[in-house]
């Protein structure tokens, strides 16, 4: 389990749990954070799932493959710390993560 906290565009911050194995997207899901829409259900197909990593964790939230690379050209604002959050996986060493969703998807 690791807690992540989600922080929305206007500064409002919500932390959850989220299970090893899941994605930061998945746990966004199931606990209804606004920003994260993710229309394609994860799939890698679409970019409403975009957020902001927190640069103590870019390291640790993993690679960026081609796919994903592909579809953040879909997102509005991209910045170098920009990742769909259906790509990232949940361990031990997410715990305490923080990731932004930007305005464009509120």
């Amino acid at each position: 389990m690791a807690k992540i906290t989600y922080v929305s565009h206007d500064g409002t911050e919500r932390t959850v749990e989220a299970k090893n194995g899941e994605s930061v997207m998945e746990a966004a899901i199931k606990n209804s954070i606004p920003g994260i829409d993710a229309d394609c259900g994860g799939a890698c197909a679409c970019a409403t799932c975009h957020v902001y990593v927190d640069e103590a964790f870019l390291d640790k939230a993993g690679t960026q493959e081609e796919m994903e690379k592909s579809m953040l050209d879909f997102a509005e604002n991209v910045k170098p710390n920009s990742r769909l959050s259906c790509q990232i996986k949940v361990s031990d060493a997410l715990d305490g993560l923080r990731v932004s969703t930007p305005e464009s998807q509120h």
